[in-house]
C-alpha cells in the first residue's frame, strides 16, 4: 500500500488527509474545534462513508476535551457532547457511518462519561475498521478471476477507510498474490474521485489501472471489455437497496442488460437495519456549480451527490462476513444479526 493515511490520530492529535488538493499535492488538516471538523466532511477534505465515521469519532474527543473544563456535571457533559454530535450529522446526511460513530460514541459516554472512555471508543471504531477492510477483501478475493476486467466508480479505496478499502481491498488482496487483473475507473464526475483519488491510489500500488470517461461504461461492456462491476456504498438498507455516488444506479442498469454481475462492498457500519428502503434516505444536493463548472450558460443545475440502486439490480454485497447473495433482505439480516 502507498496510499497516505486519511486519517491520523497519535492519542492527542487529529489530522485529516486533504483529499480536495489530491492527488497534486498531498497534505494534512490540524483538527482542532468541532467547526474544523464539520467543515472538512461537508467540503469533502475527508470522504467516504468509513473514514467519516471514524473522523467524527475522533472529532468529538477533540472537542470534548476542549470542552472539558466548563463541565460541572454528567448531565453537562452528555448535552455537550450530543451538541457537537448532531453538528457532525448534520454536515453530511446520507452516509449512514456518519451517524453510526457519533451514536456509538455519546452511547458510550452515557455508560462512561469520561473523555478517557471516548478516546477508548473511537480507538475502537477505527481498529475494527481495519479488520472490517481485511476481511472484505478476503472474502471478495474469490471475484475476481485471473484475467478479468473489474470497473469500479468512485472511491471505495484506502483513501475512503483506514486501510485496504471496501471495493478496492479485493484488488489490493489478489494484486498481492500474483494474480493478473485489469481495473477500469470511471471518472465520476462532477469532483472525479475516481479520477483523482482510485486511478491514482491504484496505480501507485503497482495494480493494472485505466481511467475511462463515465459514459463510456456501456461502450466498454458491449465490446466485452468488463467482467465484473465493483462499487462502494454509502448505505444499505434493510431492503438491500444501495445507496452510492451518483452513477451507480447506471451502472447497475447496464450491468443488467448486459449480463455482467454487479457486486456492493458493505461494511457492517455501513448497513442501515433502521431504514426500509432506499425511497426512506435523504439523499444530499451539493452546490450546482460543482457541475456548472466553467460552463458558459448560466443556467440553473441539479447536483444530487448519490444514487439509490434497487436491491433486484444487485448481484451480491460482500461484507465482513461473508456474501450476501438475494434475497437480499433476508442474507443481510442472518449476516448481520
Amino acid at each position: 500500500m502507498t496510499a497516505p493515511e486519511a486519517i491520523r490520530w497519535d492519542g492527542e492529535r487529529l489530522q485529516l488527509l486533504d483529499q480536495r488538493r489530491l492527488p497534486h499535492e498531498v497534505g494534512y488538516l490540524d483538527i482542532d474545534t468541532i467547526d474544523d471538523a464539520v467543515e472538512a466532511i461537508r467540503t469533502l477534505a475527508v470522504r467516504g462513508a468509513p473514514a467519516i465515521g471514524i473522523a467524527a469519532a475522533y472529532a468529538l474527543v477533540v472537542a470534548m476535551r476542549r470542552r472539558a473544563p466548563r463541565h460541572a456535571s454528567r448531565e453537562r457533559f452528555l448535552q455537550d457532547l450530543e451538541a457537537f454530535a448532531a453538528r457532525l450529522n448534520a454536515a453530511r446526511p446520507t452516509a449512514v457511518n456518519l451517524a453510526w460513530a457519533t451514536s456509538r460514541i455519546c452511547r458510550r459516554a452515557r455508560g462512561q462519561p469520561t473523555l478517557e472512555a471516548l478516546a477508548d471508543e473511537a480507538g475502537t471504531i477505527h481498529r475494527e475498521d481495519v479488520e472490517i477492510c481485511c476481511a472484505i477483501g478476503r472474502h471478495g478475493a474469490e471475484l475476481i478471476a485471473p484475467g478479468c476486467t473489474v470497473l469500479t466508480h468512485c472511491n471505495a479505496g484506502a483513501l475512503a477507510v483506514s486501510t485496504l478499502g471496501t471495493a478496492t481491498a479485493p484488488l489490493y488482496l489478489r494484486h498481492q498474490d500474483g494474480v493478473p487483473f485489469r481495473v477500469l475507473v470511471d471518472e465520476t464526475r462532477p469532483l472525479l474521485q475516481g479520477a483523482r483519488l482510485t486511478a491514482w491510489e491504484l496505480s501507485a500500488a503497482g495494480i493494472d489501472v485505466t481511467l475511462i470517461c463515465d459514459n463510456a461504461a456501456a461502450a466498454m461492456m458491449a465490446a466485452g471489455e468488463v467482467d465484473l462491476v465493483l462499487v462502494g456504498t454509502d448505505r444499505v438498507t434493510r431492503n438491500g437497496d444501495v445507496v452510492n455516488k451518483i452513477g451507480t444506479l447506471n451502472l447497475a442498469v447496464l450491468c443488467r442488460h448486459f449480463g455482467i454481475p454487479f457486486y456492493v462492498a458493505c461494511p457492517s457500519s455501513t448497513y442501515d437495519a433502521n431504514t426500509a428502503s432506499g425511497a426512506d434516505v435523504t439523499i444530499e444536493e451539493r452546490d450546482p456549480q460543482e457541475v456548472l463548472g466553467a460552463a458558459a450558460a448560466r443556467v440553473p443545475a441539479r447536483n444530487p451527490a448519490f444514487d439509490v440502486t434497487p436491491a433486484a439490480l444487485v448481484t451480491g454485497i460482500v461484507t465482513e462476513r461473508g456474501i450476501a447473495t438475494p434475497p437480499l433482505a433476508e442474507n443481510l439480516a442472518r449476516l448481520f444479526g
